[in-house]
């Protein structure tokens, strides 16, 4: 049965390749992001998909409720949210990071996928019926160095989606964390602002996660028996492991 799918974060990706994939499938979709251009040529390449693009930032309230009351009436009952936008801005440790580098991660992290979460629920809750996908990270599991602002907002998507999960009790909307560890998108090339080489040079000699991988882990959890609820699942290249504890020595 044919679903209405939101996704942001869709110029790029695992929400670039989550689109394609349920478009393909027959699924009516939303692709939510801030360029334009690439949600253009996005549509394009599903031309023969039902498709329906929306330019916006999430980090933009007043811009998020305006966009999802102005939805045309055939995509307004959401059945599938895809809180996939959010970015990592920055490499250094805590003393040296930059602060404005903090609060972007933090208002598109946390709360763009709090306002456009915060839009949806209440069709959903309504019709008892949906399902919700927010775009963790191992990176809210285990720490590392570097990873301070963008590894709490993740920790903070994770524990968003448990209590949520606690608040929906007896609607029938299902909630997943979906956990991505080491993955080639277009995140290292934001994370240090436009450095191609030096977002490349991470990937070399391994093979990384890619957008279909978590695209495909998406659209399989969306596929199982409404009574069935993964909670959170932690996913990583089959190279990556937990590297252990550094230590730090008296010499």
């Amino acid at each position: 049965m044919s679903k209405i799918v939101l996704v942001t974060g869709a110029t790029s990706g695992f929400g670039r390749e989550t689109v394609k994939m349920f478009a393909k499938a027959g699924h009516k979709v939303i692709a939510v992001g801030r360029r334009l251009d690439k949600l253009d040529e996005l549509k394009n390449e599903l031309n023969d998909c039902d498709i329906c693009t929306v330019s916006l930032d999430v980090r933009d309230k007043e811009a998020v409720f305006t966009a999802i009351e102005s939805l045309p009436s055939e995509y307004k009952n959401i059945d599938i949210l895809v809180n996939n936008a959010g970015l990592a801005l920055g490499l250094e440790k805590a003393p040296d990071a930059l602060l404005e580098d903090w609060e972007i991660m933090i208002d598109t992290n946390i709360k763009g996928l709090l306002y456009m979460t915060k839009a949806i629920l209440p069709t959903m809750v309504e019709r008892k019926s949906g399902y919700i996908f927010n775009l963790g990270s191992i990176a809210g599991n285990w720490p590392y160095e570097g990873g301070n602002v963008y590894g709490s907002t993740k920790s903070f998507v994770q524990q968003f989606s448990f209590n949520l999960r606690n608040d929906l009790k007896g609607t029938n909307i299902r909630v997943s964390n979906i956990e991505p560890g080491f993955s080639k998108t277009e995140f290292s090339n934001v994370r240090f602002k436009g450095d191609d080489e030096k977002a490349n040079a991470i990937y070399d000699g391994m093979q990384p996660l890619v957008g279909e991988d978590i695209a495909n882990l998406i659209f399989t959890l969306s596929q199982l028996p409404e009574h069935v609820n993964v909670n959170s699942l932690e996913v990583m290249p089959t190279a990556q492991t937990w590297a252990g504890f550094s230590i730090e020595k008296n010499t």
